[in-house]
């Protein structure tokens, strides 16, 4: 056990509140406004044109949030205040949810209100607002940047037996790289809608050296090891995030219905194998602790397991590097033995 890990830079697509704007109901005319300003029912409208930016959010401890140097929108260095998850429903039946975050000054004042989609929204379309919920928009927000496996994920146990995921169980040893044999001490589950944020990325069989395609969420790190710097990284080591390789054919997103989402979580953080790939396990830090079930949240306190001086800390790729439509055949060409 060490102190808390600072949680890596959130990069989330948002619109402003003053894009989505009541249509029909008491707030007729007001654009998506606080949680505590809001009345069920009323219907709102994406204003045609409108385009998500991208928020960059830095998490300073759990709950804490303040705007990073390179967001797209939003005052660097403001405070971020997490205030509300939304659903609404359209006029077919389908609801769509969404997170509600406040830009606040020095002196606690609303500068701005950023909303952002856990899936795709149409313009011109009514959305009802159905559901208000202040209590867990904390655990919906850590979730989107939760790495989670898909079911029927093919784990290496520690025997060299390749497990569905979905058969786990706490206790089970799986092979890591850095640790050798290491027991699962969580396993997080959820089943969401694929859209958005949440919709999931396969990486087709073969692309990677694997026999079968591995299913993932946007998010989730790979480890690579380059026998030739085929990327010019300028090191053999790499973790590169699975959205940073989609090319819409070898590597591709699967949007729509819904997704069964898996975490493993270790007493550290570890690269294990799926489908033959490295792929790195849960990392929980200031961000992403949310999502734990309250007894193992408050089992470890404001200490957060695992070392800060991981053999892959430092390794990520950034995504200019990778912003080339053949970046994940390099990488399985500099892989090969």
């Amino acid at each position: 056990m060490t102190s808390q890990r600072p949680a890596p830079l959130q990069s989330v697509p948002v619109y402003r509140a003053a894009d989505f704007v009541a249509s029909d109901g008491a707030n007729m005319g007001d654009e998506l406004s606080f949680a505590s300003e809001l009345l069920l029912d009323d219907v709102y409208e994406l204003s045609f044109g409108s385009a998500p930016l991208r928020l960059s959010i830095l998490t300073l401890a759990p709950g804490r949030f303040q705007i990073a140097p390179d967001s797209e929108i939003g005052t660097a260095g403001a405070t971020l205040h997490l205030d509300s998850a939304l659903t609404f429903m359209t006029p077919d039946g389908q609801t769509s949810d969404t997170i509600l975050l406040v830009e606040v000054d020095a002196e606690g004042n609303a500068e701005d209100i950023f909303m952002l989609p856990l899936g795709a929204l149409t313009a011109n379309l009514e959305y009802r607002l159905v559901g208000i919920d202040t209590v867990s928009a904390l655990r919906k927000f850590a979730q989107v940047a939760c790495v989670s496996f898909t079911r029927g994920t093919h784990i290496t146990m520690a025997s060299g037996e390749q497990r569905p995921i979905e058969d786990l169980q706490v206790g089970d040893r799986l092979l890591t790289r850095d640790d050798g044999v290491q027991a699962i001490r969580w396993i997080g589950h959820s089943t969401v809608r694929a859209v958005g944020e949440f919709a999931p990325i396969c990486i087709s069989a073969g692309t990677l050296n694997n026999d079968h395609d591995l299913i993932v969420s946007p998010d989730h790190r790979l480890f690579i090891y380059q026998r030739e710097d085929r990327l010019g990284a300028g090191r053999s080591e790499l973790l590169v995030k699975v959205r940073h390789l989609v090319n819409g054919d070898t590597v591709r997103v699967q949007d729509g219905g819904f997704v069964d989402y898996f975490q493993l979580l270790f007493d550290g953080h570890q690269i294990i194998y799926a489908e033959g790939i490295a792929a790195e396990s849960m990392l929980i830090d200031s961000r992403t602790k949310a999502v734990l079930p309250p007894e193992l949240s408050d089992a470890m306190g404001d200490v957060i397991p695992g070392h800060s001086d991981l053999p892959h800390a430092g390794l990520d790729v950034s995504e200019p590097l990778l912003n080339r439509p053949d970046a994940a055949e390099l990488l399985r060409k500099a892989s090969m033995r």
